[in-house]
């Protein structure tokens, strides 16, 4: 027995999305942990059931509003893999792009959230304030500032073709965010007292992190390479030069530091993509309106979710309706980690520690775990 219980949630300041922490404690000091989710569940996987792939697709977008693009792309990735359909090159460089800028804004999000929980409200808004200029680069591309709809099978959508002008315009608020975001990265590796709130708390170490399946900047920070776009799993990364950010300290500070210089290899990116887009010697085609979506049975996708490695598993039936779908995000092969690294800190470092994986809830929180009673022979959610 512990000395007593902490729960923190599933509504609390310090928290982005709902979930239940549980902390035991011994003298203020975390000896095990127990985090629930379950607040924001909506069975998308169940609804994907039986959907034609079209609609199946668009549904993705809607299972989280901070990673809403991966979740279409892999969808869409999937069925244009298995189906062979052909992807025009253009179009592929345009989804690298709005790809990355979700990362940005995403890992920018982490930041602030970090910050708010130091208790630094002034660096916290900072973030915020600098993320500002990659929502507009949203909304200059797709019309919206949060579920961009780009990809589509066989391409992307016309209105988020990317013009010449439109390539200037982004460059120049590029160059605004990578100014003003390389200014907060140093700041936060040269602040004694955010340093020593982050350096040293919440080890997750290798043979750990490898035990629990961690993925993503949650695996680099311990020195595990999990970088999808750099594993062949996602080819449309090919064409660009980058770096996969590894740090070996395995703690707070060092899985903030990876996303941190992750910023600056996605702008890397951008800038190669836009660049290209404005080759030339380009096809100016942007959509393969001539496929045919074949029956195929259950196939694997992954890619590089901001949070990390992502799987997508569904299948076509003769009717071209998706069967068996199955969705894995980053935060679900992350959770049994983000409970074992808790432990043995103080209770105030807890919820820094859980933000530092940058879990999503929402994202994981979509599907309906069913439960047999062979006793009774009844089932339940």
């Amino acid at each position: 027995m512990y000395e007593g219980e902490i729960a923190i949630g599933p509504v609390h300041s310090t928290m982005l999305e709902p979930h239940r922490l549980r902390l035991f404690i011994d003298d203020e000091i975390v000896k095990d942990a127990e985090l629930s989710i379950g607040v924001n569940h909506r069975g998308i996987e169940r609804l994907m059931e039986g959907l034609p792939v079209e609609k199946a697709c668009i549904l993705t977008e809607k299972i989280c509003g901070i990673c809403s693009h991966i979740h279409l792309w892999s969808s869409v990735r999937l069925t244009e893999i298995a189906s062979k359909i052909y992807v025009p090159e253009r179009a592929q460089h345009i989804r690298v792009i709005v790809e990355e800028l979700e990362r940005l804004h995403s890992h920018n999000l982490l930041f602030g959230h970090a910050f708010e929980i130091l208790g630094h409200e002034t660096m916290s808004m900072r973030c915020f304030m600098t993320r500002e200029p990659i929502m507009q680069i949203f909304f200059e591309i797709s019309g919206s500032r949060v579920h961009y709809s780009c990809p589509l099978i066989g391409g992307i959508r016309p209105r988020c073709n990317i013009t010449e002008e439109q390539s200037k315009r982004i460059l120049l608020k590029l160059d605004e965010y990578e100014e003003n975001i390389t200014a907060i990265i140093d700041r936060v590796l040269k602040d004694p007292l955010l340093i020593s709130r982050m350096k040293g708390v919440g080890i997750l170490d290798r043979k750990t992190a490898a035990k629990f399946h961690a993925v993503g900047p949650t695996a680099r920070g311990s020195n595990i390479k999990s970088d999808m776009r750099k594993m062949g799993w996602v080819p449309e990364y090919d064409a660009y030069e980058f770096d996969e950010i590894l740090f070996d300290d395995c703690d707070v500070l060092s899985r903030i530091a990876v996303r941190g210089f992750e910023i600056l290899e996605s702008v890397k990116i951008i800038r190669q993509a836009l660049e290209l887009l404005n080759d030339k010697s380009l096809s100016p085609e942007i959509y393969n309106s001539d496929y045919e979506v074949k029956e195929f049975k259950p196939i694997e996708c992954y890619t590089e979710a901001q949070r990390g490695q992502q799987y997508y598993s569904y299948g076509v039936d003769k009717d071209g309706r998706v069967r068996h779908a199955r969705i894995r995000t980053p935060t679900a092969t992350n959770l049994g980690a983000m409970e074992e690294i808790v432990k043995g800190y103080h209770v105030s470092d807890a919820e820094l520690i859980i933000a530092s994986c940058d879990p999503c809830f929402t994202c994981t929180d979509r599907l309906s775990i069913l439960k047999e009673d062979y006793n009774t022979y009844s089932k339940k959610i």
